[in-house]
């Protein structure tokens, strides 16, 4: 009878442990993709600043209260704006910004191209 009582408690500390680290883990992978707002060149993951902390504390929060990944960058997007997504999305206020690396790998090749054809004739 012992030896089956054990085996519930290991079981449910196991499954709550498991449940914490993937917690843990959607915290982590959500912090990465959001631009701390007051280091700017750091995530939020990767920072230390107040605003960092808050953001951890408040997407820890979230995540307690059952919300999910969408939901968080949801609120957090229409509380600090676009700017605050590493990865934002495709739309009218950001074509410049998912096209730009495109125009310039074209216009680099025209250029190199031009050079090569010019030196040989």
């Amino acid at each position: 009878m012992k030896s089956i009582k054990y085996l519930i408690i290991i079981v449910f500390l196991f499954s709550t442990s498991l449940s914490n680290a993937q917690e843990k883990d959607l915290q982590n992978k959500i912090t990465k993709n959001l631009r701390c707002l007051i280091c700017q060149g750091q995530s939020v993951y990767d920072s230390d600043s107040d605003f960092a902390n808050s953001v951890k504390l408040l997407i820890e929060k979230k995540l307690d209260e059952g919300q999910n990944e969408k939901q968080i960058y949801e609120y957090l997007k229409n509380k600090y704006g676009d700017w605050i997504l590493y990865d934002p999305k495709f739309d009218k206020n950001t074509y410049f910004l998912w096209l730009m690396p495109i125009l310039l790998f074209i216009i680099g090749g025209a250029i190199i191209v031009r050079l090569f054809i010019i030196k040989k004739n």
